[in-house]
């Protein structure tokens, strides 16, 4: 008489696989671990699961010709067993049944089913075999598969088979740990799942809360000034398209202003803005950030991450300082931007994202391209529509309006009254040449209202000769000649004066920029604005 499950020999191994896979949370390691302690039973050769999925692989599937109609199929997803005639392991995914289409042989017809397909001596019943020489040369016998259901639905199929006959004891025990297999498949997908999301969201925050600290840094787009009016003509011309827009302008001009003005007037406001500052992204996890990578892909991937374009799907993907990517990723960009698809850092899977980028530089990409460092293929896809970001120097007609309102602005945050500018301080503002540009002017205006909380307003501008600006826009500033004959400055020659004057303090400090004595010191001004200049005008130390 056959013994009831509960007082039979060797049930051990049997609870302690119910109770592991109640607590695993993942389902790749819920997989294995189901497979391995099934292939470890006495007599068993080899144990699989497969998972209903979407068709992958139908051009070159060897089954595709059976299948009904290729858009589902039984993946193999785990295995474990090893060969009786040569001892190789059998934990690979690959090999002619790692698919197998629905109502096809065993594995197919148990699946489309929902019902097990037991056969106790194959040698007695070979009708179900697929490959009948490897069953004779691994003396296989038994064969076992069972539905994994849940809530009535069939998630896969869980396969046994034994070098031996199939016994009424193990057949109970098979289909008890197939109806709990299915509850913790779909429980550990749930986890997944949840994981997922709230790292989504994590990420989400920290996006949101970087956008809010931005956006009250600059705040909206001010100004009134022709050169402004014109980049705001073209916002409203490209921003309700898919079109490819490439920001160009000097550090602190605003273009993430610009590109979230194209965010609003798109089709896509509803979905998020994301930004990734190229300059800052480590070399290494370019691909990581652009993509997201899966747990144990590198050192140091403790759980899986989404990355930047499936963030910003049906919305709008910004990559500021685009100029900074490296040469070889630059292709696999490329590559997502033209075929919407990408594969995370240790994932097979192909995903697709719809995403429009807005890129911006205050590079020369052209001249870049022309190097050799920027990919031209790349450089004409995302410059579809260019739009140029005026300097404050070519605006400052918006001067008066943009520091009442960065002066608005600081006193709100400061708790104390408004500070308005006097005529002649604003007067001295219009009359800088402002190299920080919008940022510049902010930082002033800021610091101007913290030092004067108790006293009066006072403006500290840096008095280097070169740093004057012409008072009315588009005119250049009066000059006297040694001769004493006032004549007007083209920008070319005020421009010719600020590179004369920064390589004259470079040279005075042996070409050391920050730092006390250093040239933003001699200056007057901060150092990161000083090698913004250096940059944009292509100065470089000699030798």
């Amino acid at each position: 008489m056959a013994l009831r499950p509960e007082t039979a020999p060797g049930i051990g191994p049997y609870r302690r696989l119910l109770l592991d896979m109640a607590q695993e949370r993942s389902v790749e390691a819920l997989l294995h671990l189901i497979v391995d302690r099934l292939a470890q039973l006495p007599d068993a050769a080899l144990a699989r699961i497969w998972l209903l999925e979407r068709g992958d692989i139908c051009p070159t599937c060897p089954m595709a010709a059976e299948c009904p109609d290729q858009t589902a199929c039984l993946h193999l997803v785990a295995s474990a067993g090893r060969s009786l005639e040569d001892g190789r392991d059998w934990s690979g995914l690959g090999g002619r049944f790692r698919r197998f289409p629905i109502g096809v042989y065993k594995v197919g017809l148990i699946a489309s089913r929902a019902e097990a397909i037991e056969v106790p001596d194959l040698q007695e019943d070979g009708r179900w075999l697929a490959d009948p020489g490897w069953a004779c040369r691994e003396r296989i016998r038994g064969f076992a598969g069972q539905p994994l259901l849940h809530r009535g639905q069939v998630l896969g199929v869980l396969g046994v088979f034994l070098r031996a006959r199939l016994d009424g004891d193990l057949l109970v025990w098979l289909r008890m740990i197939a109806d709990h297999a299915a509850a913790a498949i779909a429980n550990a997908r749930a986890f997944e799942e949840i994981e997922r999301l709230r790292s989504r969201v994590e990420l989400e925050n920290d996006y949101l809360r970087a956008e809010v600290k931005a956006a009250s840094s600059f705040g909206e787009i001010v100004g009134a000034s022709p050169a402004l009016r014109a980049v705001l003509e073209q916002v409203d011309l490209v921003g309700p398209t898919d079109a490819g827009v490439l920001i160009l302008g000097e550090s602190g001009t605003g273009k993430e202003l610009v590109a979230r003005a194209l965010h609003e007037r798109s089709r896509r406001r509803e979905g998020p803005m994301i930004k990734v500052n190229c300059a800052s992204v480590p070399r290494d996890l370019f691909e990581s950030e652009f993509f997201g990578h899966t747990r144990g892909s590198f050192t140091g991937a403790v759980r899986d991450r989404v990355g930047r374009f499936e963030l910003a799907g049906g919305g709008t993907l910004f990559l500021d300082e685009v100029g900074e990517i490296p040469l070889d990723m630059q292709g696999k960009l490329l590559r997502v931007i033209q075929e919407r698809t990408f594969e995370r850092v240790g994932e097979e899977r192909s995903r697709t994202v719809d995403v429009r980028i807005i890129a911006a530089t205050n590079q020369n990409l052209k001249a870049e391209v022309e190097a050799g460092r920027f990919r031209q293929d790349l450089y004409y896809r995302l410059s579809v529509f260019p739009i140029v970001v005026p300097p404050l120097r070519e605006r400052l007609d918006d001067v008066p309006v943009l520091a009442a309102h960065f002066m608005r602005s600081s006193c709100w945050r400061l708790g104390i009254p408004e500070r308005p500018l006097a005529p002649t301080q604003l007067a001295e503002l219009q009359s800088y040449a402002w190299p920080g540009n919008i940022r510049e002017l902010q930082n002033v205006i800021e610091r101007a209202a913290i030092a004067s909380r108790t006293g009066l307003l006072r403006l500290e501008l840096p008095a280097s000769a070169n740093s004057r600006a012409p008072k009315n826009p588009g005119a250049s500033t009066p000059h006297s000649n040694p001769d004493g004959v006032s004549r007007l400055l083209s920008y070319a020659e005020v421009e010719s004066l600020e590179r004369e004057n920064l390589l004259a303090a470079l040279r005075l400090a042996h070409w050391k920029v920050s730092g006390k004595g250093g040239a933003a010191d001699l200056l007057g001004v901060k150092a990161t604005t000083l090698s913004s200049r250096i940059k944009a005008m292509g100065i470089q130390r000699p030798g």
